[in-house]
């Protein structure tokens, strides 16, 4: 849960789980919704991927990123249990 906690942190973050709501996307599109550089969008997207809120396949030299559902919906879950009375 830190993990997922860390990688929501960050507004850029919030803003790539976001788009990747809409549909599955390499790091070039979604790179045209940021002014930040390429690297910096790769170590964001390595922080989501670590704290496994998004999903990486590599086809030959590109990488897809997916949202992972289903740790998202896990999270929910975790904080509506926390806060729960």
């Amino acid at each position: 849960m830190n993990k997922v906690l860390k990688a929501l942190a960050d507004p850029n973050r919030r803003q790539i789980l976001d788009l990747l709501k809409t549909k599955d996307m390499h790091v070039n599109e979604l790179l045209k919704y940021f002014s930040i550089t390429q690297a910096s969008l790769s170590h964001h997207l390595e922080i989501l991927r670590s704290a496994d809120l998004v999903i990486a396949e590599k086809k030959w030299q590109f990488v897809r990123y997916s949202l992972n559902t289903s740790v998202i919906e896990s999270f929910l879950g975790a904080l509506y249990t926390m806060f729960q009375k």
